[in-house]
């Protein structure tokens, strides 16, 4: 429970929390924000990981001059998508068996929305998951599953991170300095956050009131 508490309070206050890493840690505040996106991306079992907020604050700190723009864009495009390899070789690896076994670490529920998702948009899942908390993790899961081409999947796989990298960083590295969303940013990440989940809930809504029409 203490566990849970401590990484809600990270969540909310993700910026003093990178401050306090970039001041003990220095330039291994890189490999931090490596690891932390490439598990969030690559293993289905950490889906809760701060992802999206956690790109658009690192771009703020780069506008403070605490750590260097091309460096971080570098790391995290390459974490992303290094992510997204493994997580799809993984599900190309296990297979449709997934949906017939039991497994605790894995989130059936969440798994089970991300390939609605994925049936319904195809490759482009592999991009528009990007922007969806834990459907971002998924995604890649449910593409190797589903067995889609390497080739294919490496396509919307670099796109998708090309556009959530730049697009998350940059507007951290521009606008995230701005008093209002310095004063407020916590809010804005949570607003995000909720945003983003918005699309998924309504999606797993709609399914639920399918079946029981």
């Amino acid at each position: 429970m203490e566990t849970v508490l401590h990484f809600a309070e990270m969540l909310l206050h993700i910026d003093r929390f990178l401050g306090i890493f970039i001041q003990q840690y220095g330039e291994w505040i890189y490999v931090v924000l490596f690891l932390i996106v490439f598990c969030e991306t690559g293993l289905v079992v950490f889906p809760f990981l701060p992802g999206d907020s956690l790109l658009f604050v690192g771009g703020a700190f780069c506008a403070m001059g605490a750590m260097s723009l091309p460096v971080l864009i570098a790391l995290l495009l390459l974490a992303a998508i290094l992510g997204n390899t493994l997580n799809y070789r993984i599900g190309r690896y296990l297979g449709p068996k997934v949906f017939e076994s039991d497994w605790r670490w894995l989130d059936r529920a969440a798994l089970l929305k991300t390939q609605h998702f994925y049936q319904r948009h195809g490759g482009k899942t592999i991009v528009l998951a990007r922007f969806l908390p834990v459907v971002r993790t998924f995604a890649p899961f449910v593409a190797g599953i589903s067995e889609m081409r390497a080739t294919r999947f490496q396509w919307f796989n670099i796109s998708g991170a090309l556009l959530w990298v730049l697009s998350l960083v940059l507007a951290g590295y521009f606008f995230g300095n701005l008093p209002f969303v310095k004063q407020y940013l916590n809010v804005i990440v949570l607003v995000g956050v909720a945003t983003a989940a918005v699309p998924v809930l309504v999606g797993g809504l709609w399914q639920w009131a399918r079946r029981k029409s």
